[in-house]
C-alpha cells in the first residue's frame, strides 16, 4: 500500500497575501476551516504546518482565492475626478520630480527599492484564469517533479528575484556599497554551494536574506583596512541625516527595523529570522523607533518611515555581479579550499615519510634502561665506626657529665 503524498501548499508570504486579497481576517478563514485563529496565524508564519483534512481543505481554499482575482478581471476604475493614488507603503518616490498641481518635490511613485522582482514565468492567454504554479492538477503525477528547471535555472530566477532588493536593504544596514554588493555575492554563493538544502527550503528567499543580512551585520568588518575608508556621503542633506540614525542603532536593532517596517514582515516572522523573542523583537523595534523619531519627529509615522528608508535605499544605483558571478565565485572557492587541502596532506605525508631517513647530526643511541653507568661510585650506607671513632665518642660522653663547663643537679 503506498501513501498519497502530502497536499502542496504556497509559500508562507503567499499564504497571508491570498487571504488579505480575499479581505478575508484570520478568524473567519478559521471559521471556513473549523480551526482556532491561532492555528491559522501560525501557518501563516510557518510555525507549524497543516496535516491530513486540515491541508486539503486549506489548500483548496487558498486556490480559490487565488483564482478569484482572475476571475473578477481588473480592479474597478477610479471615480472621475478623483485620480488613483499609489499604496504608500508598496511605493518609493524619486526626487525632483513634479506631481499634480505643479508642486515639485519626492512625488513620483515607482517599486519599492524593497519589493522583490517577480520570477518569470511562461506566457499564458490572457482569457485563461492564472493558476498558482503550487495548485495541483488532475492530470499531473503528484509523484513527478515539481519542477522542470535545473539547478542553475532555478539558481538564476532566485537571483534575479532577490538580488536587486537584497543589496539595497544591506547598503541600509551598513551604509557601505561594496560591502553591499559583497554581501549580497557571498549569501548567493553559500546558497549555490548547499543549494539543495535551499531549494527544499520553504522560503529560498528568505534563507538568502538572512545569509546576505548576518554577512552584513558581521562584527568582523571593522578590523578590514578597505572598511575604516569613510564612504563618500549623500546628496541629500535629508538622507543623509536619515542614514546617520540609522546607522546608530544596534545591529540587532537596525535589522529588525529594517525587516519589519522595510521589507513588511510581520512581527512573529521579523522574530523568526532574527532568531530572538517576538517581546525582544517588539522591543528592539520600538526602541529603533523612538530613536529616529527623537531625531527625526517626521518619520513617527510608519508608513512615512518606510516610504523614506525607500527613498533612502533608491538613491544609490546599487547593482549586482549577476547568478553567473556568483556560481563561480563559489566553485572557485570549493577548488582553492580543495587545492589547499590536498597540498597539505601531501606535505603532512612527505614530512612523516622522510622524518625516520633524516636523524640529525651525532644522534646517540638511548642507553638502555638497567645498564649501570660507569665512572659514577655506587651510593652506599655508612658502616661500623673506627677505633678511633669510638673513643672520640666515649670521650665526648664522659665530658658531658664531670666536665668542668657542666652542672649537674644536686640532690637534696
Amino acid at each position: 500500500m503506498t501513501r498519497r503524498p502530502a497536499t502542496p501548499l504556497p509559500p508562507l508570504e503567499e499564504r497571508r497575501r491570498l487571504r488579505e486579497a480575499g479581505s478575508l481576517t484570520s478568524g473567519q478563514l478559521a471559521a471556513r476551516l473549523g480551526v482556532a485563529i491561532g492555528t491559522v496565524r501560525a501557518w501563516e508564519s510557518g510555525r507549524t504546518t497543516p496535516r491530513g483534512r486540515n491541508r486539503e481543505a486549506y489548500a483548496k481554499l487558498l486556490a480559490a482565492l487565488a483564482e478569484f482575482p482572475a476571475r473578477t478581471g481588473a480592479p474597478e476604475a477610479a471615480p472621475a475626478g478623483r485620480p488613483e493614488e499609489p499604496d504608500a507603503a508598496v511605493v518609493a518616490v524619486g526626487p525632483g520630480k513634479s506631481v499634480s498641481g505643479g508642486r515639485r518635490g519626492r512625488a513620483a511613485a515607482k517599486p519599492s527599492a524593497f519589493a522583490q522582482a517577480p520570477p518569470p514565468s511562461s506566457p499564458s492567454s490572457p482569457s485563461s484564469p492564472r493558476v498558482p504554479s503550487w495548485v495541483p492538477s488532475e492530470e499531473e503525477d503528484l509523484l513527478g517533479p515539481v519542477s522542470d528547471l535545473t539547478p542553475v535555472q532555478a539558481f538564476d530566477t532566485l537571483y534575479a528575484f532577490c538580488a536587486p532588493s537584497l543589496v539595497r536593504q544591506a547598503y541600509l544596514l551598513t551604509g557601505r556599497r561594496g560591502l553591499a554588493r559583497e554581501s549580497v555575492e557571498r549569501a548567493f554563493q553559500l546558497a549555490w554551494e548547499r543549494w539543495p538544502e535551499v531549494a527544499r527550503d520553504p522560503d529560498p528567499a528568505g534563507w538568502v536574506r538572512a545569509a546576505a543580512h548576518e554577512w552584513a551585520l558581521s562584527p568582523w568588518h571593522r578590523f578590514r583596512p578597505r572598511h575604516r575608508r569613510p564612504e563618500p556621503p549623500l546628496s541629500d542633506a535629508s538622507d543623509r541625516a536619515l542614514l546617520k540614525v540609522v546607522l546608530r542603532l544596534p545591529p540587532s536593532y537596525r535589522r529588525a527595523l529594517l525587516l519589519h517596517d522595510g521589507v513588511g514582515l510581520g512581527l512573529p516572522d521579523t522574530a523568526a529570522e532574527t532568531e530572538a523573542s517576538t517581546a525582544a523583537t517588539a522591543g528592539r523595534l520600538l526602541h529603533a523607533r523612538r530613536a529616529i523619531a527623537a531625531r527625526l519627529p517626521e518619520l513617527s509615522d510608519p508608513p512615512v518611515l518606510h516610504r523614506r528608508l525607500a527613498e533612502l535605499a533608491s538613491t544609490e544605483p546599487l547593482r549586482t555581479a549577476g547568478p553567473s558571478a556568483a556560481r563561480d565565485g563559489c566553485e572557485h572557492r570549493a577548488r582553492l579550499w580543495t587545492r589547499f587541502a590536498l597540498a597539505f596532506v601531501a606535505v603532512l605525508l612527505g614530512t612523516t615519510a622522510l622524518s625516520p631517513r633524516t636523524p640529525p647530526a651525532g644522534h646517540e643511541p638511548s642507553v638502555p634502561q638497567g645498564e649501570t653507568v660507569r665512572d659514577v661510585p655506587p651510593r652506599v650506607a655508612p658502616g661500623p665506626l673506627s677505633e678511633k671513632q669510638r673513643k672520640l665518642r666515649a670521650k665526648l660522653r664522659e665530658e658531658l657529665l664531670h666536665g668542668p663547663e657542666r652542672l649537674a643537679p644536686q640532690p637534696r
